[in-house]
């Protein structure tokens, strides 16, 4: 496999992951029952092939983020949604494993807090949002408050369907100030999701995670499919889009990710800044 720390390979490299046929086209309606969660692309078969082609990517999406810290212009957001099992935890472990944590914040957003629901719902997700140089991982996000604020019907219909309005504004005011927004949908089938919460449930040590209220979000299914289908159609833009990434095969998701993520960073076309005047030529003494 060739090597991507440089620039010089990796656009070869990106051109065998069709990653773009995962994005929401702004205006198309979404039909999660037609978009395959096995889907592997050209991988299919080939999986060590895909696990060396990650190890590149990853190995350039390292590069690329101390890149962004070191210059301190562009600012990343990575907005991640799934229904439970999805993989979020997966692609932050994966994905990001070796980037520097000094330049890497993950976010998570749990039950909204009393102080939180006395407050708009978009004040508790701002303060999180990445400053200059930074990237962000949102672990669940603000389209919670489109999505399980829907299906439990938690607040009034009227007031939960102009939060879509809110939402594009609000991430389009970040693209608007410097941030590259990237948002993924792990796309898993119901049975996946089965087989995930069974293993989870019968392993020690992963256990501690599984909820009785998982099982009342499974039953649900079809009303979270609709409020997926729904918030990915009204809020994927062409500065802000959406991805649906097949996501029943992890290593296919994690390389659909770190392509997606890697072509994005390429963009920015970022340098090092320069060194400080007079430090030419310095030698530290012993």
């Amino acid at each position: 496999m060739a090597d991507a720390r440089s620039s010089d390979t990796v656009h070869a490299l990106l051109k065998r992951i069709d990653h773009d046929r995962y994005r929401v086209r702004p205006g198309q309606r979404l039909d999660l029952a037609r978009i395959d969660p096995e889907d592997n692309g050209d991988f299919s078969g080939r999986r060590d092939d895909a696990e060396a082609l990650f190890a590149a990517l990853n190995d350039r999406l390292e590069a690329l983020q101390e890149l962004l810290f070191a210059e301190g212009k562009h600012r990343i957001l990575v907005v991640l949604q799934a229904m439970d099992c999805g993989g979020k935890d997966g692609v932050i472990r994966r994905v990001f494993d070796g980037v520097n944590p000094a330049g890497v914040d993950v976010a998570s957003f749990k039950v909204p807090t009393e102080v939180e629901l006395a407050h708009d719902y978009l004040w508790r997700v701002h303060p999180h949002v990445p400053a200059n140089g930074k990237m962000v991982i949102f672990n669940r996000s603000h389209y919670e408050d489109v999505l399980v604020v829907r299906v439990l019907e938690l607040v009034p219909e009227a007031r939960w369907r102009k939060r879509y309005d809110h939402i594009r504004a609000f991430e389009q005011l970040l693209v608007d100030e410097g941030t590259t927004v990237l948002k993924f949908y792990l796309h898993i089938s119901k049975d996946e999701q089965a087989k995930r919460l069974q293993e989870r449930l019968d392993d020690p040590e992963k256990r501690w995670k599984f909820r009785l209220g998982d099982l009342a979000a499974r039953k649900a299914w079809d009303a979270y499919m609709a409020a997926y289908e729904e918030a990915l159609t009204r809020t994927s833009t062409d500065d802000a889009p959406w991805y649906v990434i097949p996501a029943n095969d992890k290593w296919y998701r994690d390389l659909v990710c770190v392509a997606i993520l890697v072509d994005a960073l390429e963009r920015l076309e970022m340098r090092f800044p320069p060194v400080e005047a007079g430090t030419e030529g310095v030698v530290i003494d012993a």
